[in-house]
């Protein structure tokens, strides 16, 4: 009787997928030509830039003023995406009507479409003059050239990201559970409190997460509909263009490094309140 040897296990052959070292490889070489490398120019960046003039640009009452437009637009304005966007992914997975492929190729529209095109044609529309804008201005309403008007644009291009993020969720969801809970005399609302919205919890945050950042930082959909008057409706990158334009280089550095930190903060924080959901969830 011949015994065959037996081939230990190592390491090299519990890995489920090949050629990990190269795929991780270039991950990392990716990642750091991409975003690792223009952030730390960033930071490292010898434009001048002290500490007393950090803080002065910081605490300059215009561009705290651009980051209470920008944060509190932004942050309006995934809030209610982060309910639209509910409301649509819901309707586009639970529901078949005609023409839902279309609609549901038109939530990508904000992703394709040139940022400076959506700012020119929302303010065309959102105006006083405009199809939207002429019902609103006898009502007392100022879309255009205000806070609305740039909260609106940033729900035109944050909606994607809400939606993209729950409707993988919904369509992976079973039923069974809600058939269940049915047969038990659960309603509808209790249905969806109970089970439904606590697995949609994570993605939601994401999505509002994903749009808020996008928000902070958009430039191209809100320099025309905001107006940028100082201390009104001027936003934070619109500042920071300013600067540049002014070979101010070092104070474009300060405002980009202050939308940075807030930015890695949300995130941040984002991801420490998901891991929390789910550990409470389990």
């Amino acid at each position: 009787m011949t015994v065959l040897p037996v081939r230990k296990q190592g390491r090299n052959h519990r890995r489920v997928l090949p050629g990990f070292g190269v795929g991780m490889g270039l991950t990392v070489l990716y990642m750091s030509l991409v975003v690792l490398v223009p952030l730390s120019a960033l930071l490292l960046n010898q434009t001048g830039l002290t500490w007393e003039k950090f803080w002065s640009v910081a605490t300059d009452p215009r561009v705290l003023a651009s980051y209470r437009v920008s944060l509190t637009t932004a942050a309006l304005a995934a809030l209610a995406d982060t309910i639209l966007g509910l409301l649509l992914a819901w309707v586009l997975v639970r529901y078949d009507f005609p023409g839902k492929k279309w609609w549901d190729a038109l939530i990508d529209l904000p992703f394709a479409l040139p940022t400076a095109v959506a700012g020119v044609a929302l303010t065309a529309i959102y105006s006083a003059n405009g199809w939207i804008g002429s019902l609103l201005e006898p009502l007392g309403i100022k879309a255009a050239f205000s806070s609305l008007g740039i909260t609106l644009a940033l729900m035109f291009i944050g909606i994607p990201f809400v939606v993209r993020t729950v409707q993988p969720v919904l369509e992976d969801a079973e039923r069974d559970t809600e058939e269940a809970a049915a047969t038990l005399g659960a309603g509808r609302w209790r249905t969806f409190r109970a089970i439904i919205l606590p697995t949609l919890i994570p993605p939601l945050l994401t999505g509002f997460a994903l749009a808020f950042a996008r928000g902070i930082g958009e430039y191209g959909s809100v320099v025309f509909i905001s107006g940028n008057m100082p201390m009104k409706t001027e936003i934070a990158p619109l500042l920071i263009m300013t600067k540049l334009e002014q070979f101010d280089y070092a104070g474009a550095t300060a405002v980009a490094l202050i939308l940075l930190l807030i930015s890695f903060a949300l995130l941040l924080g984002i991801n420490l309140l998901q891991h929390w959901t789910r550990k409470t969830a389990r």
